[in-house]
């Protein structure tokens, strides 16, 4: 058979082209399994650039490394007004002769619930006090400054919401160290006030671990309409309209959609009886 040599030369060039590619297959080839039948090759995920110790000879060059980005500024603390003299270890109401309340939120459950319910307050001049639960925190850590941003107040209200009064001291300890750390971190404040969670007064082992952490005031409460419960709005406001007056402390929960409908129709009630909604700092100023 005759061959011509423009046919030798296409061969050799598919020939070359062939070993040129066996041998890079070979180098992205998987390792062997042992039996010294190579798996199938599958491509080599590149690593990051801070994981690869040395590029071989043929790799590209590196990109210059992105820089360290800047430490987050630590947060500035709101100023808070000083307290009366007077003021007891552990609030349960504040003064009688002042056409003012606290409405004090348990911090917790979905941020969008939170937020609807501060903005209403806000539309009408109010000024509530959040205890917030350090897990929330870890969970939605923003919603610190939005509270803070709208003249609110931020207090601690455990870290997990367990019943801390069953505690032995250094766990009840823990629960409120844990809490006051991601306020500091996050406010740069642990905040004034401590709320015991699972009870409304505080026994002496808690507040003995409140003021060892720092809390010169345990905030406790007069006023519960069991909000928590979703009764529905009209019977959280209907409670909270009978049982407060002026100087109270109502107990109110975050994450209840009723209580986010109760909130106007209960400042507008409030403003009907010439009380005013003030932060727990402010009532006991």
């Amino acid at each position: 058979m005759t061959v011509d040599r423009r046919s030798v030369l296409r061969s050799a060039s598919r020939l070359a082209a062939l070993s040129a590619a066996g041998g890079l297959v070979a180098a992205c080839g998987g390792p062997s399994d042992g039996s010294g039948t190579s798996g199938p090759s599958v491509a080599a995920r590149p690593q990051p650039a801070h994981l690869t110790e040395s590029p071989g000879p043929s790799a590209a060059a590196s990109p210059s490394p992105s820089p360290s980005p800047s430490p987050s500024p630590t947060p500035t603390p709101f100023a808070l007004p000083p307290l009366a003299p007077d003021t007891p270890l552990e609030v349960v109401t504040g003064p009688r002769s002042r056409p003012q309340l606290a409405l004090t939120f348990h911090g917790q459950g979905d941020p969008a619930i939170a937020t609807a319910l501060l903005e209403a307050a806000e539309q009408r001049g109010a000024r509530l006090t959040v205890l917030a639960v350090g897990s929330w925190l870890d969970e939605q850590p923003q919603i610190a400054q939005r509270i803070l941003s709208g003249g609110h107040e931020l207090g601690n209200h455990t870290q997990n919401h367990l019943d801390i009064c069953s505690m032995r001291p250094e766990q009840a300890h823990e629960e409120i160290a844990q809490c006051a750390q991601r306020l500091q971190r996050l406010t740069g404040s642990i905040g004034r006030w401590f709320r015991p969670s699972a009870a409304q007064y505080a026994n002496a082992m808690v507040k003995e671990q409140a003021q060892q952490v720092g809390y010169a005031h345990v905030l406790s409460f007069d006023v519960d309409p069991r909000d928590y419960a979703d009764p529905g709005a009209e019977t959280v406001t209907r409670r909270v309209l009978k049982a407060a007056a002026a100087g109270s402390v109502v107990a109110l929960h975050m994450g209840h959609p009723g209580t986010v409908t109760a909130l106007p129709a209960i400042l507008d009630g409030l403003a009907e009886q010439g009380l005013h909604a003030v932060t727990a700092s402010e009532l006991c100023a």
